[in-house]
Order: C-alpha cells, then structure tokens, then sequence
C-alpha cells in the first residue's frame, strides 16, 4: 500500500550490522540461480529442475522442520520424461542437511531480484535504528532470532508442506514490530502508489501498523492469489515477535516542555 523511502529518526552509532546484513544478502543472491534470471523470458525445464535441487538442498523446508529429519528423496538437477511431460528427477539426497540451520541459510536466500530489492530496503530504512537502540550484537542476535521464530512458526502451521521458505522477510518483519514497538511517533516519508507515487509524511503505527494487517489479512487467503507462494504467516509470526520482545526496551515518551517567560 505504501513504499517506505525515509524515516526522520537520527542515529547515535553507525549501523554497521545492518550494513552487513544488506551486503551479505546482495552478495549471497549474486551466487544463486535466481540472480541470473529476469522474468522476461519462460524458465526452461532444465532451469526448473535445478532450481528445485538448489532450494530443496539449502532452504528451510516446513515439513523438514517440524519432522527434525531431511527428505527421504529430493530433486537432482536434472529433467526426465513423463507422461505428462518432462518432469524433474528425484533421489536419496547425497548430502547431509540439518534442518535447523537451513533456517539460517534461507534467510539469505530470494528468489529474484524483486523480492531481494524489497526486503532491503525495509531492512535499511527501520534496521538501523532498532540496531542503534540494542546495540550490534544484541540486534544481530534478535534478527535471527526472528527469522527462526517466523520459519518454525509458519513450519508448524504448515507442517505438510514441502515448498521451500526463502528469503529475509520473517527476519525482517521481526525488526519491523521492534521498530513500531520502539518508536511508535516516528514519521517516515513514504511513496503512495494509488496516489500516483506522491511522497508522504505518515506516522510509522499507520505505515507499519498498515503493513501488518495486510500481511494477517493475506495469511487468511483473503483477497489475495498468490497465498501459496508467499510466506504472510511467516511475516505475522515474526512481526508478533519482535514487537513484543522490543517492548521493554521502550523509552516512555517525554513531550518537551518549554520554558516561560513572565514578564517583570
């Protein structure tokens, strides 16, 4: 509904994790098969399948996570011939893979430039100064801490699926409630796309608090038609958390109190 672009919110301290986290995730996405696709052009088979073996081997896999086991049988890259039609090859996997830390893993992983742009730019507009107020370490250790909350959450509530989970956005997601719980009268400019992209300077509960409800919303399959192939119960998850985990560390809101002058 909206694009964050800036929040009036000034640091105390550089924010060099979150500079790392965005760095990490640039880099990370360069090195996998989604970087060198555009969407313009149909994905082959061959694509298809090696994609599916690239995912199944590094991703969090809900079905995975619940069970604390790999799959009996995962893709292999390669394409064969069905009835149906060409089909992607399945095998024992000839890897080891620890479903906890493939949470870890697919926190850095996305699936086209779109969705990696997108979640860095939330991350780097609300990250740093929820970074500035834990501190780097605590910060890094809540960020992941969310993401894991996010990918076991949704796990759990989908505990039959075996489609890949991808992506920063639960981890991020958790640094937005965390933002929302620890600054709630910040104002951020924001483009409006129904309003012709026109920048606005909303309060940070209204952008944030809007962002939340459409992720609820979109969870509960309504109004929306890509349900399955976005995580919105992750994001839910994560959120929740991170609100309430920042909540103590908010600073009661003091209103500045000017001086009078009388008059002798």
């Amino acid at each position: 509904m909206v694009i964050p672009i800036h929040d009036e919110n000034p640091l105390r301290r550089t924010p060099w994790v979150t500079y790392l986290l965005v760095a990490a995730n640039v880099i990370v996405f360069l090195l996998t098969p989604a970087a060198r696709e555009t969407g313009v052009q149909t994905p082959t088979a061959a694509q298809v399948c090696q994609d599916e073996a690239f995912y199944d081997h590094y991703a969090a896999i809900p079905q995975e996570l619940v069970a604390n086991k790999p799959l009996s049988t995962v893709p292999t890259g390669e394409v064969v011939s069905s009835p149906a039609g060409p089909a992607c090859a399945a095998q024992p996997p000839p890897y080891q893979k620890t479903p906890f830390l493939s949470v870890l893993y697919s926190m850095f992983l996305h699936g086209g430039w779109l969705h990696l742009l997108g979640n860095m730019l939330f991350l780097w507009i609300f990250g740093n100064n929820v970074e500035d107020r834990f501190g780097h370490i605590a910060y890094a250790f809540i960020y992941v801490l969310c993401g894991y909350v996010a990918a076991y959450g949704f796990a759990l509530a989908n505990s039959g699926s075996f489609q890949p989970l991808i992506g920063a956005s639960g981890a991020i997601a958790g640094i937005l409630g965390a933002y929302l719980a620890l600054f709630p009268r910040v104002r951020v400019w924001s483009l409006v796309p129904f309003l012709f992209f026109i920048p606005l300077r909303l309060p940070v509960w209204l952008v944030l608090g809007l962002w939340f409800v459409l992720q609820w919303v979109y969870s509960a399959g309504i109004g929306v038609s890509d349900g399955g192939s976005v995580a919105y119960l992750a994001h839910v998850f994560g959120f929740v958390f991170g609100f309430i985990i920042a909540l103590p560390f908010r600073r009661p809101h003091q209103p500045q109190i000017q001086a009078s002058r009388v008059a002798r």
